[in-house]
């Protein structure tokens, strides 16, 4: 290995590092904050450890903040919108990319234009059809725009991985006497495992922070999401900066389970996306 060869991959791995460390420190203050007694936030540094270790504030958090009911709002919505909105997304990559489709570039096109268009140009137009559906605080309301703006981008990344899958698998199941519909769930969509799982992350992540739809769309206390009942806390326990802490550790957590579970096939699915 030549001199600079091992410059670059040093420069390298000290980049990463910083950004690690960058990452974590919020992090590690959140946590500590967490933990410690509001005499102890008052009168020591920010990042030293507590002397009164406070475990007993995060089901504090959890009931005088009614986080339980946020959390489960929140996981009911993305249980239901990630999958069926990943299924919806497969389906149209899988014609626009396998399925000579008549226009199918155009109708790909149209799909990139959806990603341009800002959310909050679609408000007003949004409320007006949902209050005329009335679907104005429900589930299915929210679900619904929720798969609407996360469309484009799902087609994205899953036409570019399927365009990357030979297309002689498709012609040997068309030989084993496969339809489109047994082309589609045996073969392509096994095959875009890791597609589906990045795509689970970041959906997952985009759902479970999503503020401003929530905030118009939802406005029944006990439908709140997570960043909108996160407000309500804020609100609720201003001046307590360890109870504010150990909430936000909580909604923390059920992102941080869906990476740790999903993870392994993030970099290999974006990257056949991006390849595709």
């Amino acid at each position: 290995m030549d001199h600079q060869s091992r410059f670059t991959r040093s420069l390298t791995y000290i980049l990463l590092s910083l950004g690690v460390i960058l990452f974590l420190v919020p992090l590690a203050f959140v946590l500590i904050t967490a933990l410690k007694s509001r005499h102890d936030l008052a009168s020591m540094p920010f990042f030293a450890l507590p002397t009164d270790w406070r475990w007993d504030n995060f089901p504090k958090a959890w009931t005088d903040g009614s986080l339980g009911t946020y959390i489960g709002n929140s996981v009911f919505i993305s249980v239901i919108k990630v999958p069926l909105g990943i299924l919806v997304e497969a389906l149209a990559a899988f014609a626009l990319s396998r399925m000579n489709l008549k226009g199918s570039l155009t109708i790909f096109m149209v799909f990139l234009v959806g990603m341009m268009i800002p959310m909050q140009a679609t408000l007003v137009p949004l409320n007006i059809f949902l209050h005329h559906l009335g679907l104005v605080n429900t589930y299915p309301g929210i679900i619904f725009i929720y798969i609407g703006f996360g469309v484009p981008f799902g087609i994205l990344i899953l036409r570019g991985f399927f365009r990357s899958i030979p297309k002689e698998l498709d012609e040997a199941a068309l030989i084993d006497g496969c339809g489109d519909g047994q082309r589609f769930f045996r073969v392509i969509l096994p095959l875009a495992r890791p597609a589906v799982a990045a795509l689970v992350i970041l959906d997952f992540l985009a759902t479970w922070n999503e503020f401003i739809l929530a905030q118009i769309f939802l406005t029944n206390d006990k439908m709140k999401t997570v960043t909108t009942g996160l407000m309500t806390f804020v609100g609720q326990h201003l001046t307590d900066y360890t109870l504010l802490n150990a909430g936000v550790v909580m909604t923390m957590i059920p992102t941080i389970v869906v990476y740790v579970v999903f993870q392994k096939h993030f970099v290999s699915g974006v990257a056949g996306a991006v390849k595709g």
